[in-house]
């Protein structure tokens, strides 16, 4: 009753009982971190070349920098007389002539290099890229993005050899076969990574270039270790290869069964061919309350009558024979804590990457119950992106798991594993993206919503055994996306152990 009394008397008009409320209410998850500090010397500036801006002497690249100055089996500098680094360059820009997929071959964006089965959405005409040298990636080549995000890396394999890449990528070549892997494995952990981002430049876009190796260091590794290590990069990729090769085989038997043609080959009919515009008509029975016209492009019909045409017999996406449910979590205040107490934190990039190297890590205490509930990610779930770039999915591996999704990813959970495959061979397809595509809204920023999926008809087949082949093929692919996987973090351990292996003298060899 008395300390009643006494918070009755106090005057809350008082500015500092004011704060003290507001405070109170501050939100601290987006607040900047703290600031950190530290001294440069003159002759540090000297050999970074009289640059001034911050990054260039980031506190924790200098961490990583004196790990590898102290790692037991010395250092050298990656692209030197004694590195390991051969040639490193990146073609000049040229102007893109973009043609139809049947004219062109297919070119890829940098945003694309990392991903897992990349799907080029433009196609070069010949009379650009024949008269070019250096845009076709070739074997034995580390590739790394130059700008915007840079760093990004990933090594030349079955499937991006041969294949059309803008100038934004640096093609990276090697004097010894082993120290390809060996150098991947370095740029995928943090140290490599931040020693890597000290070398940017630009005040808009952030960009780095080939003489930058030059100034990176790297551990100068026995041999045998870096042939350990590059033996088990080169798996992680063949299985890469051999996963793809199976979602494509998978995909050849779903066309055969169902007698698709490639998209390219689909005739559209328009309303009046006289006029450029292009114009069309639907039916008011077909309007499905979707005024917007994108909603009923003629394509549409075709890829729905061809689906139709061959098939047993077409149902929901919603039917429970295909999903349990379809589930886009909602918007939320985020948490986030340190990688030891958190979950990752997928966005729509994300989704694509064998290891998705997102920084983002929500609290495990505070967001229990939603990662618990809608941002759960299990085996085997089809995701896909629910703003900006849509269309495209992917089926969660294994090690998806232990993640979760964020407010921009649509996770449509299939009933079992006996659909699983099967239904992400579908949308996985040119018709499938199509029907996908269909479903956006919104005039700025693309959007999709669960309950517009849920709408898609999927083609069950007449020969079951077929469809079952087709599911266990994907399943497969998946398996072996999960080995790639532990390879590449075996890799990847085998290299952060060198990293943090120290000795008392800074040797160099």
């Amino acid at each position: 009753m008395e300390e009643q009394t006494r918070n009755n008397m106090v005057d809350k008009s008082n500015l500092a009982y004011k704060f003290q409320e507001v405070e109170k209410e501050i939100n601290y998850t987006y607040l900047p971190d703290k600031l950190k500090y530290t001294s440069v010397s003159l002759t540090e500036i000297l050999n970074n070349k009289l640059r001034l801006e911050a990054n260039a002497f980031n506190l924790e690249a200098k961490t990583a920098k004196e790990k590898v100055l102290n790692n037991k089996y010395g250092f050298i500098n990656l692209w030197s007389k004694n590195g390991l680094v051969d040639n490193a360059f990146y073609p000049g820009r040229f102007k893109r002539i973009y043609v139809s997929k049947k004219e062109g071959k297919p070119f890829f964006l940098p945003s694309q290099m990392t991903e897992i089965k990349p799907k080029a959405t433009k196609f070069i005409s010949p009379k650009t890229y024949k008269t070019l040298n250096g845009i076709e990636i070739v074997k034995d080549n580390l590739l790394m993005s130059r700008s915007g995000t840079i760093g990004r890396c990933t090594i030349s394999s079955k499937t991006n050899i041969g294949k059309l890449y803008s100038d934004d990528i640096i093609r990276v070549g090697f004097k010894n076969k082993y120290d390809l892997g060996y150098t991947y494995a370095f740029f995928q952990t943090t140290d490599g990574q931040l020693i890597l981002q000290t070398n940017n430049y630009g005040a808009v876009v952030k960009h780095i270039e080939p003489e930058h190796l030059q100034s990176i260091i790297i551990p100068n590794a026995p041999e045998q270790l870096k042939r350990e290590i590059h033996e088990l990069v080169v798996t992680s990729y063949e299985l890469r290869d051999e996963s793809n090769d199976l979602i494509d085989e998978a995909e050849q038997i779903l066309y055969k069964e169902l007698q698709l043609k490639p998209i390219e080959e689909l005739k559209t009919e328009y309303f009046d061919n006289s006029v450029e515009l292009r114009n069309y008509t639907t039916k008011l029975s077909d309007l499905r309350l979707r005024f917007d016209g994108s909603f009923h492009i003629p394509i549409v019909k075709q890829v729905e009558s061809a689906l139709k045409l061959n098939a047993k017999e077409l149902v929901k996406l919603s039917d429970l024979s295909l999903t349990n449910d379809i589930v886009l979590p909602g918007r939320f205040s985020r948490t986030y804590v340190d990688k030891e107490n958190g979950v990752q934190f997928l966005g729509g990039r994300d989704l694509f990457q064998l290891s998705p190297t997102t920084e983002k890590y929500l609290s495990k205490v505070v967001h229990k119950k939603q990662i618990e509930g809608d941002l759960k990610i299990s085996k085997n779930d089809i995701l896909t992106p629910s703003r900006g770039t849509i269309g495209k999915v992917v089926l969660a591996p294994e090690h998806f798991s232990d993640k979760a999704i964020s407010d921009n990813i649509i996770n449509i959970r299939p009933t079992n594993e006996n659909v699983a495959g099967y239904l992400f061979s579908i949308l996985n397809s040119e018709y499938g993206s199509i029907l996908i595509k269909r479903q956006i809204y919104g005039g700025v920023v693309d959007a999709m919503e669960p309950t517009m999926l849920s709408s898609i008809d999927i083609p069950l087949l007449k020969n079951e055994r077929k469809q079952k082949e087709i599911n266990d093929l994907v399943l497969k692919a998946n398996e072996l996306r999960y080995q790639a996987h532990l390879k590449e973090q075996e890799a990847i351990k085998k290299m952060e152990e060198i990293i943090d292996n120290k000795t008392s003298l800074h040797t160099k060899r």
